[in-house]
């Protein structure tokens, strides 16, 4: 009876720490937090297999080399009992794919027009995680995007909300504008329950996808996401792919800003997770031309920096050729001369895109001294276009 007792009163003790710790997380800028049980259901990891197995994540070897990892919170820290998991808004205040409608505009996906979200949340995290400590004890690891989590399946157990057909995390209070970051500690918490799907037969975001890459509800072929392609492939991005890309330089919002929930989302509240004016609809020329000091100047403290000088303005190039206007040449035909063939391969690519003529007066005057080979394929796959 004694021990019955207080095992309720330690479960009273733990869901009033957790009601206090909600409302610290909000004062620190946090919109949601849910807790789950350190473990993931074996569906989770047999779903992983299955993506894995498929290739659907192209050049991102590490998820392979970490599938172990993944499949169990414990398997990364066993000591692990339970997962705080937080939710930071970042919904846009304007239309997110307005920008789509101006072809020399870079249109750059929506948490991409500010800070980096790491410098953003992780702080709070870590904040929030010696609050914890001094008032409940136990150990405690933050992790924001940095380590091998399952972190929308993780979420979605916590009660944040569910993945919806484009594989995102929806929440009926944020839409798909939300960031995660997990606390993971020693203590055993009382977890929430997880959040029902609310998609029903809604199909917005697979219906929108301009290169097809999902093959059913609740699967994404990450070769074909142009997330992927602007982000994560380090090489050429595949031809059939470019016009889809339309001035998309760096990710893709069109999955997330169609779906209906998003009209109850609340707006960013941390000024650093809102846009930037010069990081709306920046023009695609001056771009171009931004060398690597410049690069890294224009975009300090941005996500965008991390893909590097090289593949930025290969997005950029993509984006000139889908353009469609002469007054994209002069930047392309700088960038024809560049060190990098990441980059000439592109800018070879755009001039035939922007001028036929020109293009085929060039490809007479360079293939001949083109050394590197998957340039002199662009300049070859090209010449039996008609």
């Amino acid at each position: 009876m004694v021990g019955r007792m207080q095992k309720a009163s330690g479960s009273r003790d733990r869901s009033a720490l957790l009601g206090v710790l909600r409302r610290e997380a909000h004062a620190l800028g946090f919109d949601a937090l849910g807790v789950a049980p350190a473990a993931l259901p074996g569906q989770v990891g047999l779903e992983l297999d299955r993506f894995l197995e498929a290739g659907f994540h192209g050049d991102m070897a590490w998820m392979e080399e970490t599938k172990v990892r993944r499949r169990d919170p414990r398997a990364l820290w066993p000591d692990a009992r339970s997962v705080i998991a937080l939710a930071m808004s970042y919904a846009p205040e304007a239309a997110p794919l307005a920008g789509l409608a101006r072809p020399m505009n870079a249109n750059l996906s929506v948490y991409a027009r500010n800070r980096d979200y790491h410098d953003v949340v992780k702080p709070r995290l870590k904040q929030l995680a010696g609050w914890l400590i001094a008032n409940a004890g136990g150990d405690v690891k933050v992790f924001v995007d940095t380590a091998p989590l399952m972190e929308k399946p993780l979420a979605a157990c916590a009660g944040l909300g569910w993945q919806g057909k484009h594989s995102n995390l929806l929440s009926r209070s944020l839409g798909n504008w939300f960031f995660l970051g997990f606390v993971v500690t020693t203590l055993e918490l009382p977890p929430d329950l997880p959040a029902a799907s609310h998609c029903g037969r809604c199909r917005a975001c697979l219906d929108i996808c301009p290169t097809d890459a999902f093959p059913a509800p609740y699967r994404l072929d990450a070769r074909r996401c142009i997330s992927y392609l602007t982000i994560e492939h380090k090489g050429p991005i595949p031809h059939i792919f470019r016009p889809a890309i339309g001035n998309r330089i760096y990710g893709c919002d069109d999955c997330l800003a169609v779906c209906p929930w998003n009209k109850f989302a609340v707006r960013a509240r941390d000024s650093r997770l809102q846009a930037r004016s010069d990081l709306i609809g920046p023009h695609l020329c001056d771009l171009a031309m931004l060398d690597d000091r410049a690069f890294r100047a224009l975009f300090s403290g941005s996500p965008v920096k991390r893909i590097g000088h090289s593949r930025f303005l290969r997005n950029v190039l993509i984006a000139l050729g889908n353009a469609g206007d002469k007054a994209a040449l002069n930047p392309v035909l700088y960038r024809l001369k560049a060190d990098h063939p990441l980059v000439r391969g592109a800018a070879v690519w755009a001039v035939s895109r922007l001028d036929r003529s020109l293009f085929a007066k060039l490809r007479h005057e360079r293939l001949a001294a083109e050394r590197d080979s998957a340039v002199r394929l662009e300049w070859l796959e090209e010449e039996e276009k008609p």
